[in-house]
């Protein structure tokens, strides 16, 4: 029996493995979002954190990226996957339930992948905060605009016009880091691509598929993001 080639392998026929890989790619995109949206929140409140006066605020923000900074993200994968079943298993033996309960792998992963990211969003946020020039706080204050009028109109589409770029690039992070929540079981496009290797012995050609397919979604992320950047910068004028 003749080896089936790549294109076959990546198609859809009676050797192709298409469908699969397809939904591996869609599992990973949702990770990625799931994550994105995670850290965007937590990265927000970490930014306004080292923003502010208050100094608990200032430290606890300061904590937050230095810890997470300094720790693997695959280990904090772990931490979240196992850390979250210990969690549910003491819960169910509370209400009689009996054995091992798993914590869902797209939660513990999507949560995992959001806390680190979130490290990043707090330092790129900041410095798109950093980038707006006082004059145009100043100019908005002297004509007596209200503090959340000012932040919704004023500070936060500059911050976003200046840390758009950043936010493109921890995008692009997220992305990869998605493969790792491939350990938790999740049925993502690295993790498809394992099990279609073992099952034909074919290594090589499903992690080139694999590897091809992440470099098509992220060359379709870096043109919207690109996209994004010319619709914030319209009307500015290019020093």
């Amino acid at each position: 029996m003749n080896q089936p080639t790549l294109f076959e392998l990546a198609g859809f026929g009676p050797d192709g493995w298409g469908h699969a890989l397809l939904a591996g790619a869609w599992m990973t995109i949702l990770v990625a979002i799931a994550g994105y949206a995670v850290g965007a929140c937590i990265g927000t409140l970490g930014a306004w954190g080292k923003i502010a006066g208050n100094r608990f605020a200032r430290a606890t923000a300061d904590a937050y990226t230095t810890v997470l900074r300094g720790i693997p993200d695959l280990l904090v994968i772990y931490l979240f996957y196992f850390g979250g079943s210990a969690v549910v298993t003491a819960i169910g033996k509370l209400f009689g339930a009996d054995g091992f309960l798993g914590f869902p792998g797209f939660l513990a992963g999507s949560l995992a992948v959001g806390v680190t990211s979130g490290a990043q969003f707090t330092e790129v946020l900041r410095g798109g905060f950093k980038a707006v020039h006082p004059g145009e706080i100043e100019a908005a204050i002297a004509c007596g605009m209200p503090r959340w009028l000012r932040l919704r109109r004023i500070i936060a589409p500059l911050t976003l016009r200046h840390a758009l770029p950043g936010l493109g690039n921890v995008w692009q992070v997220v992305l990869k880091e998605s493969a790792l929540v491939s350990i938790t079981g999740v049925a993502e496009l690295l993790r498809q691509a394992q099990v279609g290797a073992g099952s034909t012995g074919l290594p090589f050609d499903f992690y080139l598929i694999a590897g091809v397919i992440y470099l098509m979604i992220s060359t379709l992320s870096s043109f919207i993001i690109q996209q994004a950047e010319r619709q914030l910068s319209r009307g500015v004028r290019q020093r």
